[in-house]
């Protein structure tokens, strides 16, 4: 394999690019494909591979590993039990089978269920505990909840390179080794943060803080080119999980005839009229990855529904359901909407978000075609929210 996918010297790049995947996980939308990086750390006296690759594509991972001529493995290093990572570990034991497997003691659990690799292959380590490759260092820092419970990362400590495994990933498939086109990734990895990390937000704070204490020169996750110039992800992060939300407001909505669409139109320009920002989504057709991006900065949703059967139009259910999983750092809901002659989609939309510690302001419920009442209830509800937004800061 060619030296151009060495990371640095005995460090190499063994993984594989996946360019026609379009759906993970059977619901996460991939529009630039993704990468199953995985890792060879070659040390004066042992051999470790970091992570694997998805089990479909196993067979790239042995071919790089044959031909850079690897003869033994020492140590598998399974940051994270998750198939796309650790799925080809049993493929890897096979061809190498001295290998040990090293993980958490939570993720040997798991690897046991999902893999179903014998228990004797494990070796387990703490957080902050090393293993040496003779002249190399691995130092494995225990990170629950990025974005399982039983995720570590691990720092090659004379390289001073992290693997932090999904941490900092993008889903993009590209053959750059490391960073080249700082929009394209910086759009792949805040899709990425939005639609996977963006739950544990909380729990991603506390690591980011424990890795100010590394001296990090490379940051080399499992999705994704790696970073040689670090700080461009790390100071990303920070934003995305430590800033407060942005003079923004994310509008979701569907229109089956026209009515909510004219509530909306007649929002998004009193908004804009008083230096709100407005992203609006029709979910007839949406990249839902989109929407979760949106979420990141925003402080403001107003949700946009007709009323089906008595309660909001499916797709804005699940647009509603989104939100709450992901758990943004917005700061207000509203809803505005049409219905015929009754309905609860009001309600039953306030009642999907419990996990959105959120002001409601007032919604906006009409019968029918939106009259000059509504329209003026619009205009309250675009006035509150500027002046909500202005109150607490939000630029």
């Amino acid at each position: 394999m060619a030296n151009s996918r060495q990371l640095s010297p005995g460090i190499f790049s063994v993984g594989a690019i996946d360019w026609d995947r379009r759906l993970f996980d059977a619901l996460i939308p991939l529009p630039d494909g993704t990468s199953y990086n995985s890792y060879l750390i070659k040390g004066r006296e042992k051999t470790a591979l970091i992570d694997t690759v998805d089990p479909a594509m196993g067979d790239v991972l042995i071919r790089h590993l044959s031909q850079l001529g690897v003869k033994s493995i020492d140590y598998v290093v399974a940051n994270h039990a998750e198939q796309d990572h650790s799925g080809a570990i049993p493929l890897v034991l096979e061809k190498y089978p001295e290998a040990k497997v090293v993980c958490t003691p939570k993720c040997k659990d798991m690897l046991i269920d999902l893999l179903m690799i014998p228990e004797e292959k494990f070796i387990t380590v703490n957080d902050k505990e090393t293993i040496s490759l003779g002249d190399r260092t691995l130092e494995f820092i225990h990170a629950p909840w990025v974005h399982w419970p039983e995720t570590m990362l691990t720092y090659l400590r004379e390289d001073k390179v992290l693997f932090p495994c999904d941490l900092f990933g993008s889903h993009l498939a590209t053959t750059d080794l490391y960073v080249t086109d700082e929009e394209q990734v910086y759009e792949a990895a805040k899709r990425y943060y939005a639609e996977i990390m963006m739950p544990f937000h909380t729990n991603i704070q506390n690591h980011l803080e424990k890795l100010k204490g590394y001296e990090i020169d490379i940051i080399a996750p499992s999705h994704g080119p790696a970073y040689d110039k670090p700080s461009f992800i790390l100071e990303s992060y920070r934003s995305w999980v430590f800033d407060p939300p942005k003079n923004i407001v994310v509008l979701p909505y569907i229109s089956m005839h026209g009515s909510t669409r004219k509530m909306v139109e007649y929002l998004v320009e009193a908004l804009s009229e008083r230096g709100v920002t407005v992203k609006q989504f029709n979910l007839t057709n949406i990249d839902i990855g989109k929407l979760a991006i949106a979420l990141v900065d925003a402080a403001t949703i107003v949700i946009g529904t007709p009323t089906v059967l008595v309660g909001p139009h499916p797709n804005v259910a699940y647009a509603a359901f989104l939100a709450n999983a992901l758990r943004p750092k917005l700061q207000f809901v509203s809803i505005i909407g049409s219905y015929g002659w009754g309905g609860k989609a009001v309600e039953q939309l306030q009642g999907m978000i419990p996990n959105l510690k959120v002001e409601v302001l007032q919604p906006v419920s009409i019968k029918g075609f939106p009259k000059e009442a509504d329209f003026q209830a619009l205009d309250n509800l675009a006035e509150l929210v500027a002046r909500k937004h202005k109150e607490h800061g939000f630029a």
